[in-house]
């Protein structure tokens, strides 16, 4: 009975250390800006998708609410913060709508299965991801006006190097899938 407390309260300690340590990893992808044409882009969705298929969806969604919950708080996790502002008014700027989508993309990225084939986990990736651009643009859409080229301003400039992140996961994600055996 002692063994088995005592295995449960490892297992959660283990979950609150990776918890802690994805979203430090989560803010340093935001931080990290690759020169990408025409906009340069964070590895932030490449992260969020990581830790869905890594970890399963209960992690996933605990580092990234843990991860917008600091940044909420004032804490500059947030990939322009604090040079365009910090706390819930940058949180409630124009990129709410993605980072709220992070949330449903990390749930689906760790709750759909990847033991399929190459094609089928590239599906499912898109289908993942697609959360985080559809909550965007109706945010952004709702804030800046729906006469607005929303498509073209929220979407369009970030659609090859989402492709390329997403074949990259295609491709690992078989590999990345071993890491659930740590939890």
């Amino acid at each position: 009975m002692e063994n088995i407390k005592v295995l449960q309260s490892q297992k959660v300690i283990k979950s609150l250390i990776i918890v802690i340590l994805s979203s430090i990893i989560l803010t340093i992808s935001a931080k990290i800006k690759i020169p990408f044409y025409p906009v340069p882009m964070t590895m932030q969705t490449f992260v969020v998708l990581l830790l869905g298929i890594s970890f399963g969806y209960r992690i996933a969604i605990a580092s990234v609410g843990l991860y917008l919950l600091e940044g909420i708080l004032g804490l500059p996790v947030f990939s322009n913060s604090p040079e365009k502002g910090i706390g819930i008014v940058y949180f409630t700027g124009p990129t709410m709508g993605y980072l709220i989508g992070f949330l449903f993309a990390s749930f689906f990225s760790g709750y759909l299965n990847f033991r399929t084939n190459i094609f089928l986990i590239f599906l499912k990736l898109i289908f993942s991801v697609s959360f985080i651009y559809i909550f965007g643009i109706i945010w952004l859409g709702t804030l800046i006006g729906w006469d607005k080229p929303i498509i073209q301003l929220g979407v369009t400039p970030f659609l090859l190097a989402e492709l390329f992140k997403i074949l990259l996961l295609t491709f690992l994600a078989k590999k990345i899938l071993s890491f659930r055996k740590f939890i």
